[in-house]
């Protein structure tokens, strides 16, 4: 499937939708502008492709609604160069986003079927990014550390070695709550062991599991 002019008529829709959402971080609109999110979808959701929601991708994962992605990149403050580490690479739809905005991602999914998947396809349309099967809660120590750190599913608590992996003065952002919904979690390194966390609303992810999916 290509990008169409209707496609980027239709991002173009989206984006504005955003915006009117309180999203003004116009290098986070002009990444989500460029990034074909039809080309994302499964066959029988890419008529939805432009519409603000989320949508399956299968093993029980979804492709975030883009006002949740368009959130969570602004308050990661993402400039070009930054060296970011993403739990949760998904349908790879947010991957790009950052991408888009000039960081070096390192991303990791686990499950399996999504990671063999996500690690051809987006190559194929231009995304590279660094790919990784693992359990996100170990985060990838030997990489790190992070200029920022963004988490892509609910965390039912602090992921403990990922704040060892956050550069100082660096930031991660987490979905932290159980599973009916979670507060938008903004956590900024100040120190070698000292943290500033703020509080940014509640959304509903898909649960952040330990452990790899075979």
């Amino acid at each position: 499937m290509k990008d169409s002019f209707r496609h980027k008529g239709l991002r173009n829709k989206l984006v504005e939708e955003i915006r009117l959402k309180g999203i003004d971080d116009e290098r986070v609109l002009q990444a989500i502008m460029k990034v074909p999110r039809h080309l994302f979808m499964d066959t029988g959701f890419v008529k939805f492709a432009y519409k603000d929601q989320a949508f399956p991708i299968g093993s029980g994962q979804t492709i975030s609604q883009p006002y949740t992605v368009a959130y969570q990149t602004r308050l990661l403050d993402v400039h070009r160069h930054c060296k970011v580490l993403e739990i949760g690479t998904g349908s790879g739809y947010q991957t790009a986003v950052l991408l888009e905005m000039g960081a070096k991602v390192y991303t990791i999914e686990r499950q399996r079927e999504l990671y063999l998947k996500v690690q051809s396809f987006l190559p194929s349309i231009g995304y590279n990014a660094n790919f990784f099967y693992g359990d996100g809660y170990e985060g990838l120590e030997s990489y790190g550390p992070f200029d920022r750190i963004l988490v892509t599913a609910g965390a039912t608590e602090m992921p403990e070695k990922l704040l060892a992996q956050i550069k100082t003065g660096g930031i991660m952002v987490v979905p932290l709550g159980g599973s009916d919904s979670q507060v938008m979690t903004r956590i900024v390194r100040t120190g070698d062991d000292s943290f500033e966390k703020t509080e940014h609303g509640r959304f509903v992810f898909v649960p952040l599991l330990k452990g790899r999916s075979m």
